[in-house]
């Protein structure tokens, strides 16, 4: 029998007894069905979990923490995924994917040819709605620290806060040949990246030019050209095969 995990919204330390959110709460009870006595995992985004037994179930279930397990599963390659917003469903099916393969952080774009207007309102709610996925990503891929999303920047100011960043810089780019083998021989094993992705239709070549005028260094994923939700998922299992855990 598979036990649930579970994202508690609350701190996890020094208690005894949590009460879940309503959306938890509605997940468990709802969704799953459980009843008092089944077997749950908490976790609260700070590393580890704890496993826990649901004691009451309703609107606001109730539930017993038993012993911590301090287990992170987060890959040693820590990587920021820099994107420019696609329409539809394409880019809550990358953060879904990204905190999968262990992204870090999610830094939304609003670039050249980004056609998804976000503003006030309406932006917070996309905001909330972007995390919530990644959380529930982290519960369904055994990962017990939820990537941050990140506010959206528009793509001169992503470039000039990058500019600070001394981590290896890589954006998409399928006209060079450089290979990340040939990055390693140059600047040695990296800690951390930051990857760079247009949304439909790429990066401009002048947006191409910024960034690699800033430091970025171009990657290649072979001959054909991906997709915008494709590229990110591509490029991060080559990340995490090359540097990271898998």
């Amino acid at each position: 029998m598979r036990i649930p995990r579970i994202f508690s919204s609350e701190p996890l330390s020094g208690q005894s007894e949590v009460q879940l959110d309503e959306a938890a709460s509605r997940h468990l009870v709802k969704v799953l069905r459980l009843g008092p006595g089944r077997p749950l995992v908490l976790f609260d985004g700070s590393g580890g979990e704890y496993a826990a037994e649901l004691m009451e179930a309703g609107k606001k279930a109730r539930v017993k923490l038993g012993a911590f397990v301090e287990d992170d599963r987060e890959s040693p390659l820590g990587i920021t995924l820099a994107i420019g917003i696609s329409r539809g469903d394409r880019f809550d099916w990358v953060i879904q994917k990204a905190t999968e393969l262990g992204v870090a952080r999610i830094q939304p774009l609003f670039t050249e040819r980004c056609e998804v207007k976000l503003s006030g309102d309406r932006l917070q709610k996309k905001l909330g709605q972007w995390q919530q996925i990644a959380i529930s990503a982290c519960e369904q891929c055994a990962r017990n620290r939820v990537p941050a999303i990140l506010p959206p920047l528009k793509y001169p100011q992503f470039l000039e806060q990058a500019k600070q960043d001394d981590t290896l810089k890589l954006v998409l780019h399928h006209r060079t040949e450089a290979t990340l083998a040939e990055l390693e021989q140059q600047s040695g094993r990296p800690d951390t990246a930051l990857l760079l992705v247009g949304p439909e239709g790429g990066l401009s070549a002048d947006e191409i030019a910024l960034a690699l005028q800033q430091g970025f260094h171009p990657l290649r994923l072979g001959p054909r050209v991906l997709r915008t939700e494709t590229a990110p998922v591509a490029a991060l299992s080559v990340l995490q095969f090359q540097w990271g855990d898998i």
